[in-house]
């Protein structure tokens, strides 16, 4: 087909507004230099695009839901990491080395990496298993554990 010629199924003189059947949340308009599109077409190209907040109704920026997320994770993990044998382990390291900053930063980039898998394998995971299954789950490892610690305190 050449690219002057009109599909068999449409006429030249057919809908003044060819888009008119789209949904009014989107429009979609052109325009190009008119010696280009002549080149490519027998008449000139209008188009431009416009679109409303409806098509991307995610909200930007950070939500009181995101700042619960994050405080209730950062709560969780700092009241997990005090006093275990990570934190005995800088402490150490810190002081044999004199050099606290660097220890930080090992630290700091371990526990980023951690958790960072940690991230990956429950976007895995929640991909493959309902979170309600995963909830549970997770609740019965915790329970196994605190029962062997409880265990090996009593007996």
């Amino acid at each position: 087909m050449k690219l002057d010629s009109v599909p068999p199924n449409l006429s030249a003189s057919e809908s003044a507004t060819p888009n008119a059947d789209l949904s009014p949340q989107l429009e979609i308009k052109l325009t190009t230099n008119p010696e280009i599109a002549l080149k490519l077409t027998p008449e000139p190209v209008d188009c431009s695009m416009s679109s409303t907040s409806d098509l991307c109704p995610e909200p930007k920026g950070l939500t009181q839901k995101h700042w619960a997320i994050f405080a209730s994770t950062f709560v969780t993990i700092f009241l997990a990491e005090i006093g275990d044998k990570t934190q005995i382990a800088v402490l150490l390291m810190t002081a044999e080395s004199h050099n606290p900053w660097i220890v930080f930063a090992g630290a700091g980039s371990a526990l980023v990496a951690t958790s960072l898998l940690g991230v990956l394998l429950g976007r895995w995971l929640a991909s493959r298993i309902d979170a309600r299954t995963l909830e549970r789950l997770a609740g019965g490892i915790l329970l196994g554990i605190s029962a062997i610690l409880l265990w090996e305190v009593i007996s």
